[in-house]
């Protein structure tokens, strides 16, 4: 049975950077199939559509004059056992941490570098989350989803899917249209430890930990990611709100001639990502606050609502984060959540 839309809905509750906007109407999606019919009808009366799954990489900007759809579906079915390997499928509803505590518990290894990432399952592959020397699309088998445009079921495959850093085909051509309703993972029943990130090797070393199984790398994780980011039920915020960028060779070789201490890594396609953090907290902004907006004292990425923040003073503190930075490195760091309105 579909659950009764709620008119004039308060998201502030469910975005983590607890910023007051309202909705149309709330929709829940506790039954993927029902989206069919529902996105049939809210289409045939023109209505705009927004899907939000745990609203921890978004930004309302202003009131939204459509119809959310709140995934809330459950379910994790193991499709395969195929000797060394799982082939595993979960609902785009599931708390992405929750998931992956799950699947340690269960031998199913591999995701332990993405452990409290906040979120659903869904989301996740929108964005091709990633930490730690890890992303999404190393786990990746398959995409399911419904697309409202051609009115079908789609598979997608890991090469569908175009994933890049911080990117996915559904940000991009199937934007707007493709539902996520269930993702499938390829995981291992043999361990494989990704430990060779300082902060990692950092943190495990302080624990007398020489040899880590990936239960050492997933606590290990869970303890810097805390030490470092604000727990959104405590203080908002939507986790990383810059991308960390990526520059050409030749810009990158630039940069570090005349900044040798930026931290940067190799990418793909001879591209060189650098700590977009390093360029903030060199500009000063790191424990900025002004009025109710601001940014964390522990992680200059993270912009917070210390408690009744609105979006626009939010926005305009980001605006001059990135003003700064271009000025002073010449190097342009773009916004990585949603932002809607």
């Amino acid at each position: 049975m579909i659950a009764p839309a709620l008119p004039d809905a308060d998201l502030r509750d469910l975005n983590t950077l607890h910023l007051p906007a309202h909705a149309a109407r709330l929709q829940p999606v506790d039954d993927a199939t029902d989206l069919p019919s529902l996105t049939e009808a809210l289409l045939q009366r023109g209505e705009r559509i927004l899907v939000l799954g745990g609203g921890s990489n978004i930004v309302f900007a202003a009131d939204f004059p459509g119809t959310v759809l709140q995934i809330r579906t459950r379910g994790i079915e193991l499709l395969a056992h195929d000797g060394c390997t799982v082939r595993v499928a979960v609902a785009a509803g599931e708390n992405w941490h929750d998931w992956v505590s799950h699947a340690l518990d269960q031998g199913w290894y591999g995701l332990e570098n993405l452990a409290l990432i906040p979120g659903t399952v869904g989301a996740a592959p929108v964005q091709n989350i990633g930490a730690y020397g890890v992303e999404l699309v190393d786990r990746l088998e398959r995409v399911e989803a419904w697309d409202m445009q051609d009115r079908r079921w789609i598979e997608l495959t890991v090469a569908d899917c175009a994933m890049s850093y911080r990117d996915s085909v559904f940000k991009r051509r199937l934007a707007g249209r493709a539902i996520i309703t269930r993702v499938v993972f390829r995981l291992s029943t043999r361990p494989e430890v990704r430990a060779d990130y300082a902060d990692l090797q950092r943190e495990l070393a302080a624990r007398g930990v020489t040899s880590p199984t990936p239960r050492d790398v997933f606590d290990a994780v869970c303890a810097v990611r805390r030490a470092k980011l604000p727990d959104p039920a405590v203080i908002g915020n939507a986790g990383s709100f810059f991308r960390n960028p990526l520059l050409p060779a030749d810009e990158a070789a630039r940069l570090l001639a005349a900044h040798p201490d930026a931290p940067h890594y190799p990418a793909t396609d001879g591209a060189v990502k650098f700590a977009a953090a390093w360029f903030i907290d060199r500009c000063g902004w790191k424990g900025t606050r002004r009025g109710d907006a601001g940014v964390h004292d522990r992680q200059a990425l993270v912009l917070v609502n210390h408690g009744q923040a609105t979006a626009d003073q939010l926005l305009k503190l980001a605006a001059d984060i990135q003003a700064s930075v271009r000025e002073r490195f010449g190097v342009d760091i773009e916004p990585e959540p949603l932002i809607v309105g």
